[in-house]
């Protein structure tokens, strides 16, 4: 289509000229351009037809007003032209939000399947004029109305965003401009997360002691987990339930569904915290970490307090008793309350993370079992979820829960969020279950979007392709299968997430990406036109303040195998426009580089250049040849861009008899860790930053790690060493030993690998914290060796996660 170019004329009148593309997001079903443009001007009116659209129109006027200056007459009896008319139209789509809308030379139309199309249509029509707060938006040269036709529905009837305000709590002004900036995109879920075990969020009167004392902690975890110690700071917040009331009512205003959170049996400490008697052990003292601790918290217990809000990240054994019928009577109580201020049909009850340590040795817990034929604790969680269930049911409410409530049998209406990846969702809609996907690879927006590494987050890398890339509905389910699948949502969780900036940050711009999965089409994604369009993304979030996320256009760094496996291959990218663009390396070692030596005139402009090659630590080029690495070095590169943008990366080579070597996994690795592939393990890189560069790690969840290294040649070697992780606190623990095996110059993958010598090492992953490295010594010739790293297991009873698959970090396999 043609360019579209508006400005505003002295008399108030926005004119639109051409654009060659529109830049919506998410992409309509679809999209007829006409000739020619809309003028809105003072004149235009706002014409309801039909029934009555008050509010949505006053949202329209209210964005006019902070764009063009006015605002618009809103009436419903005029025929003529010149108007911006809001009406119902019945358009036969089975979920809500369809709409037409249609710009002419005599208006703008715009019809819904019901209110919320009509919303929409206007959340698009806001995306074809310029944005609010664009400070040049009355001069030439911004986006204006053309003339078209849309006919756009949505995919997917759960499009949702998670927000955790209890690790880091925001103010409703805030939590109003979250809600907004769903509302942009077309988003009708917010998932408020409102209780955790560092702080309950929600008043509840009956229980005023579940914000006077639960709403607050003695102090914050400095740094990541295990971190730097307490900041000693105390730390709290809540809302009313006079401010939940309006939140409800703010985002209803804007067809956003709000479905509140209260987590249970686990994450719990706040709660009991503020009343010890809903624990297995009310007289036992809350446990946190000696280095995590507040000294506050320190001199209370010593005073005899026994009940503490947690101060530190993880999950924690102390949890709501499934023994106790009183229990379950605060529990509906505390639903009475909560029903009471959310109309969404939906209420989150948690059940994720929920250690059985106590329910083991609770006697009540016990009798539970017995009473009521339960073999494990795993039924009795999944007794404990369908007792709620039932009672939320009987107030109309439909549950929703973590992938956890499938252990021990899942409850008969309940709706499963699956977080752990997709196999609990795959595994509910076999069942005929409805299910909303929520893998942590890749929406999880509290992980990082850049492997340069800006700021403090969980770990975890979610770039914005990966998130473009996430289809909900998995191969593995049939078409019937499928249509459980109700949608998808990105979360949130706020560990190192403590100001709004910081929300906006990880949020901004994948959250479009996401937008665009579950609103359009499948078959209308294309991810060569979404980066097309994230430019004007970026501007427009620049007009609107918005802080957001530049990794897109960062200097991404890959180290790949030569041709001949003999060194290694550092190639550095950036998707950044510019006129000017180089690469500039500083290498601590001297290397042959190719240097471009202009010619210039008398005024000094460039007439011609001459390349020579010479050794130098200090070089720039102008294309992407990766640069060869054969010994130790350390090297920064620099982008360097005349127009606005620059980012460096840093890294340091360490070179061994495996580096660069061809290698093979029998294994591979969980697609949430898979780093570069099986050669992160010998690509010369040792991961210094632990978790906070886990794309430097391989990740196996319950398998084993096993990798043949092929060293091209017979050779002496004396040892090998395996680079690990250990962070119990997030899952993660050694390995239980480490075998290497000793493989001459011969076709082993028909031979038996039992003939041939090998070294075992045993390591006692509870014993050996903090180890990094574990080597295996021996002097054999060989030209294989096959490194098996056998994982721990299952997470014993006592620590985070107890119960489930523990987590393998492999980084790098070192051969001397």
């Amino acid at each position: 289509m043609k360019n579209i170019f508006c400005f505003l004329l002295v008399l108030g009148s926005l004119v639109c000229k051409a654009q060659n593309n529109l830049n919506l997001v998410p992409a309509p079903v679809q999209v007829k351009t006409g000739k020619g443009s809309f003028n809105i001007d003072k004149n235009t009116a706002i014409v309801l037809e039909g029934n009555s659209f008050e509010k949505i129109s006053s949202l329209l006027n209210d964005y006019l007003l902070q764009s063009f200056g006015y605002k618009l007459k809103i009436t419903k009896n005029y025929t003529g032209a010149n108007a911006i008319r809001l009406n119902i139209e019945r358009l036969d789509n089975k979920i809500t939000g369809a709409y037409i809308l249609i710009i002419n030379d005599q208006g703008i139309n715009i019809a819904g399947n019901d209110e919320s199309g009509i919303f929409y249509g206007i959340q698009t029509l806001f995306q074809l004029l310029p944005a609010a707060n664009d400070k040049q938006q009355i001069t030439s040269n911004k986006p204006g109305i053309p003339q078209l036709t849309i006919i756009d529905y949505p995919r997917f009837q759960y499009r949702g965003m998670h927000l955790d305000v209890c690790r880091h709590f925001f103010p409703v002004s805030f939590i109003k401009k979250y809600i907004d900036y769903l509302a942009a995109y077309k988003f009708n879920k917010f998932h408020w997360h409102l209780t955790e075990d560092q702080g309950w969020r929600i008043e509840i009167k009956k229980y005023p002691e579940l914000t006077t004392i639960g709403a607050q902690r003695n102090g914050t975890l400095i740094g990541r987990y295990p971190g730097k110690g307490s900041d000693n700071k105390p730390y709290g917040g809540f809302y009313t339930q006079e401010e939940i009331k309006e939140v409800v009512q703010y985002a209803k205003e804007r067809y956003i569904d709000v479905i509140p959170e209260i987590e249970m049996p686990g994450h719990s400490s706040a709660a009991i915290a503020a009343y010890p008697w809903l624990s297995c052990f009310p007289a036992k003292p809350t446990e946190i970490p000696a280095k995590m601790i507040s000294q506050k918290s320190i001199d209370e217990q010593k005073a005899g307090r026994i009940k503490l809000v947690q101060e530190t990240w993880g999950v924690f054994d102390d949890v709501y008793c499934a023994g106790k019928d009183s229990t379950f009577k605060f529990l509906e109580n505390v639903i009475d309350e909560v029903t009471k201020l959310f109309p969404s049909k939906y209420f989150h009850i948690g059940g994720d993370e929920s250690p059985k340590t106590h329910w083991k040795i609770c006697a009540a817990c016990q009798q539970r079992m017995k009473d009521n034929n339960l073999k494990d604790e795993h039924e009795l969680q999944s007794w404990f979820v369908q007792r709620i269930e039932k009672y939320l049911n009987s107030k109309g409410k439909t549950i929703i829960g973590w992938d956890e409530i499938l252990e021990g049998g899942l409850a008969p209406n309940a709706v499963v969020m699956s977080w752990r990846g997709e196999k609990g969702g795959i595994e509910a809609a076999k069942q005929k279950h409805q299910v909303i996907m929520t893998p942590g690879n890749p929406v999880y927006f509290d992980h990082t979007q850049s492997k340069n590494e800006d700021s403090v987050t969980f770990g975890g890398y979610n770039p914005i392709e990966n998130v473009y890339a996430y289809e909900p509905v998995s191969k593995e389910l049939n078409a019937e299968e499928g249509k459980y699948i109700l949608g998808a949502q990105a979360n949130m969780w706020t560990e190192y997430q403590s100001n709004p900036r910081k929300i906006e940050y990880q949020l901004f711009p994948r959250i479009t990406a996401l937008s665009e999965v579950l609103w359009s089409p499948k078959e209308k994604r294309d991810w060569k036109d979404f980066e097309r369009r994230l430019s004007v993304i970026f501007e427009r979030l620049d007009k609107q303040g918005i802080n957001y996320s530049k990794a897109y256009y960062d200097l991404k760094a890959m180290v790949l195998p030569t041709e001949d496996y003999n060194g290694v291959l550092w190639k550095l990218e950036s998707k950044i426009n510019c006129d000017y663009k180089s690469i500039r390396f500083i290498f601590k070692e001297e290397r042959e580089a190719r240097i471009v030596m202009p010619k210039y005139d008398s005024l000094g402009h460039v007439i011609d250049s001459t390349i020579i090659t010479e050794k130098r630590k200090e070089f720039s080029e102008w294309n992407n040849n990766p640069i060869k690495i054969t010994t130790d070095d350390s090297a920064v590169a620099r982008l360097v861009c005349h127009t606005h943008y620059w980012s460096s990366v840093s890294q340091e080579f360490k070179f061994n008899k495996a580096t660069g070597k061809k290698i093979t996994l029998t294994t591979e690795a969980d697609k949430k860790y898979p780093g570069d592939g099986a050669f992160t393990l010998v690509n010369g890189v040792q991961n210094e930053k632990g978790i906070a560069k886990s794309s430097e790690f391989l990740g196996f969840n319950g398998t084993d790690m096993d990798a043949i290294i092929d060293l091209k040649t017979e050779m002496d070697i004396s040892q090998v060493t395996v680079h690990v992780l250990e962070q119990n606190g997030s899952w993660i623990y050694l390995p239980s030993q480490v075998e290497v095996t000793y493989i001459p110059d011969v076709d082993f993958i028909a031979a038996d690998l039992k003939k041939f010598p090998s070294t075992i090492r045993t390591i006692d992953p509870l014993e050996d914290k903090g180890t990094k490295t574990i080597t295996v010594e021996n002097k054999q010739k060989c030209r294989y060796i096959k490194v098996t790293a056998k994982n721990y297991g299952i997470i014993p009873a006592g620590n985070p996660g107890s119960g489930n698959p523990a987590w393998l970090f492999v980084d790098e396999i070192e051969v001397q």
